[in-house]
This record gives structure tokens, C-alpha cells and sequence, in this order.
């Protein structure tokens, strides 16, 4: 799969990455990199926990680089988890976003995995 597939595939900005990255290599060192980042792992293990702080800063740190690497879907339902849990405990129940995310996330996940390396 072509980089270009991937992010179709994703559902992800392809000509916005492109424009802030420059060059397919540098995207692709990129995703690579985040697939291992374990910011999903840590915000999951982080809300079992009750850390809500912990939380808060793993769902933002997966938004920003939603954000830098153009990844509309995911960096959407993670900017609703930071949004949840900014200021504390949230006050809805939060299972219903983190399936969401860990959704989007396997997407992103399956996606990169094709790639053509």
C-alpha cells in the first residue's frame, strides 16, 4: 500500500502531512514511530488506574500528534478524550470515547501495517 493509499485508508489529511513533512520518507519515519509510541496503552491503563491526570496528558499527547501527522479520525475522538478529561474527573462516563479511540487507533494500527516499506 502506497503512503497516499494509507492515509485514504485512515481517513487522514495526506496533502496536509505532506505540506508540514515534505517528503513521503520523513511521513512514513514518522508513523512508524508513533504506531510504537504506547500513548494508547497509556491512556487506557492510566484511566483503569483512575489517573485521570495521567490521562489527561497521554489523550493529549496522542491529539498533538494526530495533529502533526495529519490523522483527522483519530486525532478527533482523541481531542474529545483530552476535552473529557481537562480539569480532573470527567463527569460523563469516559468507556464509550476510549472505544472510539482505541477503534480509530487499530484503523491507524492496520493501516501503517500495510504499508509498502
Amino acid at each position: 500500500m502506497t503512503l497516499k493509499e494509507c492515509y485514504h485508508a485512515m481517513e487522514a489529511d495526506y496533502d496536509g502531512v505532506i505540506c508540514r513533512l515534505l517528503t513521503e520518507e520523513r511521513v512514513q519515519k514518522f508513523l512508524l514511530k508513533a504506531v510504537d509510541n504506547q500513548l494508547l496503552e497509556k491512556l487506557s491503563s492510566s484511566l483503569e488506574e483512575g489517573d485521570y491526570k495521567e490521562a489527561f496528558r497521554s489523550a493529549h499527547s496522542l491529539k498533538g500528534v494526530c495533529q502533526n501527522l495529519g490523522l483527522t479520525k483519530l486525532e478527533v475522538s482523541s481531542s474529545e478524550m483530552t476535552e473529557t478529561l481537562r480539569g480532573g474527573e470527567p463527569s460523563q462516563d469516559v468507556a464509550p470515547l476510549l472505544e472510539q479511540v482505541k477503534k480509530d487507533y487499530e484503523i491507524f494500527e492496520k493501516s501503517v501495517a500495510m504499508l509498502d516499506r
